[in-house]
């Protein structure tokens, strides 16, 4: 029998088969950084004897809890391995379950891709059902690394495997959001931004509730939330992963559903089909760009100004805190937060992490461009009196100057909570240590427009790597103790304290010039590949 029969004979084979091909990669990545990272925080632990009286008032403090999340079991390796690692954990396995979620689905669609495949027996739902169950594997896998993994470096197992069980319901959970908005919405784009702000208002919530003691049944509603009240190496609940992973599988199928009820192309949330034309920023194609990236801008800036805004407000509580706390000021150093001490430093710490979402947001933006190429939605307008340069230039020149916005959003929102509690962090100092991050976000710009050229379709991935990348870099370097030359390889490791100390101008021209190089070679290489290669 040959291969053309037997796909022909299996198509859900197939299905699966092309599902597990498209997702791969991605998956064995997070499961590296999910496992690893937990191991190493576990094999670098050491135990210390903690002071009752300095526990107790750590886990009263709203401070610390709105930050790092209710202190659990901190003499336990194992209980400070989920509480450095556990939000970050799942907000990355969150987020990539989502954009793959999207992109398998959504993205195939709308690229075309999907029609061919849908012209014989296979209907839309099955589709969509297959995808999202192959999908769906990754998020188990990466909890049972990640168990086996500490349970590997000495922690207890029935802890272990809670945490692990945890990672893999929040996972199940954004695959299913992912599956949902991609029903929902007619465009990737659009899908991914709700998706995303789900995540954000899920965390928002986490952060309150454990913050604010009459808000705590907050929790229960957000899905990061819910993981943090497993409460791992304490009392262990079960019940919290057991309402995550029902309200994942519920998702799920609505998703299957939804696909079920709408045509190829479609979303169930259909746009009106009379409206006014809508023309402005059509003129030309930087005005374009401005118009495309208007609305994510919009987005991104409530949810980091609404961030930045709560790590303001906290800021006064957090530094008399660490002040009068020295041995869980050292924790926090541990955990990738120096310097906590001072409103000046803890502004400084807290701003290195707003390189993150502001790089990944000028990647996913230039992804977006890839993905309109690759969908040959670029055609038309190259074949008109537009050169590629021109183009290239406009989308990253606006996607820069919206990170600008971004990163000044997110020095505002940090001054006016600091004012709010009369921390004493000045208007200059609060926009001088936000503006202290450009040249890694630069970096970002670089190494997207550098993927553009030479690997469009990994345009989002190697675009973040220079923030997220570094940033876990750092964070793994600091956890063993490495070596200064392994730490200078992060980025991080060269942005200066701002405003606590004054910028570090040299280290910035350097990785500004290596920013124009990506740049440069990304340029050259779109103007000698093939459209969509």
């Amino acid at each position: 029998m040959t291969a053309t029969t037997t796909t022909a004979a299996h198509p859900q084979r197939a299905l699966r088969g092309l599902a597990a091909r498209q997702v791969r990669r991605g998956a064995l990545v997070v499961t590296t950084v999910c496992a690893g990272i937990s191991a190493l925080v576990v094999a670098g632990y050491r135990t210390d004897a903690l002071d009752p009286t300095a526990l107790a008032a750590l886990a009263r403090n709203p401070a610390i809890r709105t930050l790092f999340g209710e202190p659990i079991a901190l003499d336990q390796a194992g209980g400070f391995t989920v509480w450095r690692t556990g939000t970050v954990l799942a907000v990355l396995l969150g987020v990539w379950a989502m954009l793959a979620a999207t992109r398998i689905t959504r993205g195939e669609e709308d690229a075309g891709r999907w029609s061919l495949l849908l012209s014989g027996p296979t209907t839309l739902a099955e589709a969509v059902r297959q995808h999202l169950g192959v999908l769906a594997v990754v998020p188990v896998l990466v909890g049972a690394a990640t168990a086996a993994a500490m349970i590997a470096t000495g922690v207890d197992a029935p802890g272990s495997l809670l945490h692990g069980t945890g990672l893999a319901a929040i996972g199940l959970f954004f695959v299913a959001v992912g599956g949902v908005t991609a029903q929902l919405f007619v465009s990737r784009s659009a899908a991914n931004g709700v998706a995303a702000g789900v995540l954000v208002v899920g965390l928002l919530m986490r952060m309150v509730g454990d913050g604010v003691p009459t808000l705590a049944w907050l929790r229960w509603l957000s899905p990061i939330g819910l993981l943090a009240l497993t409460r791992p190496f304490d009392t262990n609940r079960g019940l919290p992963v057991s309402v995550l992973t029902c309200a994942a599988v519920l998702l799920m199928a609505l998703a299957s559903r939804l696909a079920a009820r709408r045509d190829v192309g479609a979303g169930i949330l259909a746009t009106a089909g009379r409206r006014p034309a809508r023309t402005a920023l059509l003129g030309s194609v930087r005005a374009f760009a401005v118009r495309r990236t208007t609305r994510p801008l919009v987005a991104w800036s409530a949810g980091i100004g609404a961030y930045f805004l709560l790590l303001g407000l906290i800021a006064r509580s957090m530094t008399e805190f660490l002040t009068g706390n020295p041995q869980f000021a050292t924790l926090a150093a541990q955990a990738g937060f120096p310097a906590l001490g001072t409103v000046e430093g803890y502004a400084a710490t807290l701003y290195a992490l707003l390189a993150v979402p502001v790089g990944v947001f000028v990647a996913v933006r230039l992804a977006a461009v890839a993905a309109d190429e690759n969908a040959r939605r670029l055609t038309l307008l190259l074949a008109a009196p537009v050169t590629r340069v021109r183009l290239l230039g406009a989308e990253a020149v606006v996607a820069g100057c919206a990170a600008l916005v971004l990163i000044t959003v997110a020095g505002v929102a940090m001054w006016a909570g600091t004012a709010t509690v009369q921390a004493g962090l000045g208007v200059g100092d609060a926009l001088a240590g936000a503006w202290n991050v450009v040249p890694v976000v630069l970096l970002c710009l670089g190494a997207a427009v550098l993927a553009f050229g030479w690997a469009p379709r990994a345009v989002a991935a190697i675009g973040a790597l220079p923030a997220a990348g570094g940033f876990i870099w750092q964070v793994i370097a600091d956890s063993i103790n490495a070596p200064t030359w392994i730490r200078a390889l992060s980025p991080f490791a060269h942005l200066a304290a701002v405003p606590s100390t004054a910028p570090a101008w040299p280290p910035a021209l350097v990785m500004v010039g290596i920013a124009a190089a990506g740049v440069v070679a990304g340029t050259v290489g779109y103007r000698r590949r093939d459209l969509s290669a």
